[in-house]
């Protein structure tokens, strides 16, 4: 009789365990959100927190409710239509594509199914990824902060702090939409009676190189233009800019935090949470085509101002007075 009660107890017991490891079992794997980014990880480790910020504030946290599988062409563009092709193939249930337009349009490219959430700084409607801001249609939909036309505000802010100088130049990454920062740039150096030289970097090696130019011709102001080559090497280019006492304005905060003497521009980390906030809303079924294009709303002008005692220049009070952060 005992033995028949500790048996009946035993059977209870391991169906009380057994049941739910089963059921575990079972388990659907986690959704998987697909990362497609045209740099190296490291430069943007802080822009992954924000992105996984952005997941968590839809409810999603990575290892629990979702999954994030990450795709590095570090710097090399060409691999991106590989990487994206890559991620169609393990049919992930979303890519984000934030920083770049290449990143996008490789995406785009990849697959007409799967839902992409892009961040970038030129017009998505220009570059053929959505049919209008409001209605972007398709499967894509995204943040962009117009920056391309921000390059002439720079140039603006650069001219204010110099009102001598008469040689400016433009740095530029050299992608297929490298004509249409040059033309916005150009412009505003009409606006200041100025005219402005440009110049392109494809690689690591070029910006040693472009910098050697720039200060062989005499250049006494520089406007960098954005992308992720100059922000995976962020440092580099304010040590080269400090080493030839050559004034530049960048495109972002992580810029002037590096070194750089100012910096205007959309809050990147902003841009990272916001694309991670749209995949979530993607993950719990709304369609990209139904969410219209955000447009970046929080811009920062910081000043370096150590920086500018090491160039030896005097930040004008109306400069220090518009700034969001000055760095001492």
């Amino acid at each position: 009789m005992i033995w028949i009660q500790r048996r009946e107890f035993i059977t209870v017991l391991g169906g009380a365990f057994g049941w739910p490891l089963a059921a575990r079992a079972q388990q659907p794997a986690l959704p998987v959100v697909g990362f497609l980014y045209e740099g190296s990880p490291k430069p943007i480790a802080h822009l992954v927190a924000a992105f996984r910020e952005g997941l968590m504030e839809t409810g999603y946290v990575e290892g629990q409710n979702v999954a994030i599988e990450f795709r590095w062409a570090h710097n090399e563009i060409d691999r991106l239509p590989e990487l994206a092709a890559d991620l169609a193939r393990r049919r992930v249930a979303v890519v984000a594509a934030p920083g770049s337009t290449q990143a996008a349009l490789a995406a785009k490219a990849a697959t007409t199914s799967i839902p992409i959430v892009f961040s970038m700084g030129g017009d998505p409607v220009q570059a053929g990824l959505v049919a209008s801001l409001n209605r972007p249609g398709g499967n894509i939909t995204g943040i962009s902060s117009m920056n391309r036309e921000l390059s002439s505000k720079r140039l603006g802010l650069l001219h204010e702090l110099m009102p001598k100088a008469e040689r400016f130049a433009v740095l530029v990454i050299n992608t297929s939409f490298r004509e249409l920062l040059v033309q916005d740039v150009q412009a505003g150096a009409s606006t200041i009676g100025r005219q402005i030289e440009v110049f392109y970097a494809s690689t690591n090696r070029d910006i040693a190189a472009a910098f050697t130019s720039i200060v062989q011709k005499g250049i006494e102001a520089l406007v960098l233009t954005p992308g992720p080559l100059f922000n995976n090497n962020r440092v580099q280019l304010a040590t080269l800019a400090a080493r030839h006492l050559l004034p530049t304005i960048y495109s972002s905060r992580a810029f002037a935090e590096a070194g750089g003497l100012m910096s205007y521009g959309p809050s990147i980390t902003e841009e990272f949470r916001q694309t991670g906030i749209y995949s979530g809303r993607v993950l719990k079924g709304e369609k990209p085509a139904d969410l219209p294009v955000m447009r970046a709303i929080k811009f920062e002008f910081i000043i370096n101002l150590q920086t500018a005692r090491a160039l030896g220049l005097e930040i004008p009070p109306t400069l220090l007075a518009r700034a969001d952060e000055v760095i001492e």
